[in-house]
């Protein structure tokens, strides 16, 4: 059986848990080579484990810009080239318009908007021609969400950079997507409450979709590998909902 990502390199970024790392390891299975990042050793280390083989590990921030460069330098020594990258690192937690603060506010736009725009330009001098960019958005960028203001205005801003940028890339021909997961059965979502409330919010959260459940982590790593395959080559500056209906009513 042809593998749709047999022999591309690709970067994954947020690629130790949830999302990331289910694209990485379906990535893999599809036959790329994958460079992730992360910021806790450990956790980087047990991710590479999980993916196997074709993964290599990078520890790093994507909101420092030194960081970015490192990545960069490290993947120039051992791959050469990139094909894929998949700019999912992200980052969110709740609060009222009334309680937003200065450090609220830059620590989530750092990492999901200023972070996310120079993965992919630090990227784009070992892209190849015809790659393909894949960022992670959201269905909050369609949507109004209480308490939820500046992730989902992080997560607008990552729409628009997509339609944008496809046209800045247009005579490279690399494709630019984002990737609108709806609730999805992350580490990262139980966070946003404490402990003991975490099935109380997954089940609320079922709720509101059609097929009355959560997303699976691995169902987002499927449509990422569409994107970033051959198999969408004439996509471009969409928004994919991976989200089981929840913002299509």
């Amino acid at each position: 059986m042809t593998r749709k990502l047999e022999g591309k390199i690709a970067l994954i970024t947020g690629g130790t848990t949830g999302i990331g790392l289910a694209s990485a390891q379906e990535f893999a299975a599809q036959g790329a080579k994958v460079f992730i990042t992360g910021r806790r050793q450990a956790e980087l280390d047990a991710a590479v484990a999980a993916i196997g083989d074709n993964a290599i590990g990078i520890r790093s921030d994507v909101s420092k810009l030194d960081d970015l460069d490192r990545v960069y330098a490290d993947i120039a020594a051992k791959a050469g080239h990139l094909d894929i990258v998949f700019a999912n690192a992200g980052s969110g937690d709740m609060q009222p318009l009334g309680s937003i603060t200065e450090e609220h506010f830059d620590r989530i736009f750092s990492i999901n908007v200023k972070g996310l725009l120079f993965t992919v330009q630090k990227a784009l001098p070992l892209m190849k021609d015809g790659g393909s960019v894949i960022l992670t958005s959201s269905t909050t960028s369609i949507q109004g969400t209480e308490n939820f203001s500046v992730y989902s205005a992080s997560k607008a801003a990552v729409r628009n950079f997509a339609r944008s940028w496809l046209l800045d890339l247009k005579a490279r021909r690399i494709r630019v997507n984002a990737l609108s997961p709806g609730p999805v059965r992350t580490p990262g979502l139980g966070g946003l409450v404490p402990a003991e409330h975490q099935d109380g919010l997954f089940a609320h959260l079922a709720t509101l979709v059609p097929m009355g459940r959560l997303g699976e982590p691995g169902e987002i790593a499927k449509a990422a590998a569409f994107l970033a395959s051959d198999d969408s080559s004439f996509v471009n500056g969409i928004e994919l909902f991976v989200d089981g209906g929840a913002a299509q009513i």
